[in-house]
């Protein structure tokens, strides 16, 4: 399986400087009477305090409940599957057991893109809650971010996200492993239009997070992304897949809903660009 996102061009890194400080003791004054004898004074000297160097501390490049995502994406990687999970049918070849480790191999673009951005280390909650929220539109979601001073994420930079500079199939590595995120449940799903919600905190799955430390980037709620470039229509996807058996690959996503549609297991993430030092 073959997948082309779009490129992006080099953002620059962040650089700190340090802001050094030093104080001088004063020396002790002499009253008249008073002898003051050599070891006093190295007493009264060595005692006197000193203030060291100190660094302030780093500005933080993403809003809180961000985290920075920053390394060299590949555009076109080649995902080689040795074991699917399903039987002959329709879904054969729909949820993959085990990939092959290609390496940089991988990668078959002439040349990696360089990406920072900040992105949700967590989907987007209920309020006062660790549930993900639901029933997001690509319209919804997209002004959700918006009106926190973020913005729906990108497609490149979700798959960034999700699979790191390794390229992993899943955000937790290459084999399929559904104790990990919240997916693969095949009961109590309901129909389409009355599904059961089977959501979960993102506390729920510690493990299910990527190289970057983005949580449940597989499974909980299939989550909006805007793939740059194409036309109105087609360019509103969602990624990650939710808790039925689905891809869940970090490749993979569901089109074809258009960007009103919303439902129970429809979620959101945000991106934003990170603060230059």
């Amino acid at each position: 399986m073959r997948s082309t996102q779009y490129l992006i061009s080099a953002i620059a890194c962040v650089s700190c400087g340090v802001v050094s400080a030093a104080e001088t003791a004063s020396q002790p004054s002499v009253d008249a009477g008073v002898a003051i004898t050599a070891a006093t004074i190295a007493t009264v000297s060595t005692s006197a305090p000193i203030a060291a160097d100190v660094a302030p501390e780093t500005p933080r490049a993403c809003p809180d409940g961000m985290i920075l995502v920053e390394g060299d994406f590949c555009p076109d990687v080649e995902q080689k599957c040795l074991e699917w999970m399903d039987p002959p049918g329709r879904y054969q070849f729909f949820r993959c057991k085990r990939y092959e480790k290609l390496g940089d191999a991988a990668c078959k673009s002439k040349a990696r893109k360089h990406e920072r951005f900040c992105i949700d280390e967590k989907e987007r909650t209920e309020p006062d809650s660790d549930v993900p929220l639901n029933h997001q539109s690509w319209t919804s979601a997209k002004k959700l971010c918006e009106e926190n001073g973020a913005r729906l994420c990108l497609t490149r930079e979700w798959v960034f996200a999700c699979e790191g500079e390794e390229m992993r199939p899943y955000p937790y590595g290459w084999d399929r492993d559904s104790s990990i995120c919240n997916a693969d449940i095949d009961h109590g799903l309901g129909h389409v239009g009355r599904l059961v919600d089977h959501r979960t905190p993102a506390s729920a799955h510690p493990q299910c997070t990527s190289a970057f430390g983005a949580h449940d980037m597989a499974g909980n709620v299939d989550e909006w992304t805007t793939i740059e470039g194409a036309p109105v229509g087609s360019r509103e996807v969602m990624h990650g897949s939710w808790w039925m058996p689905g891809r869940n690959a970090c490749r993979s996503y569901q089109g074809g809903h258009g960007a009103f549609y919303q439902g129970t297991e429809s979620g959101a993430r945000c991106c934003a660009d990170p603060k230059e030092p």
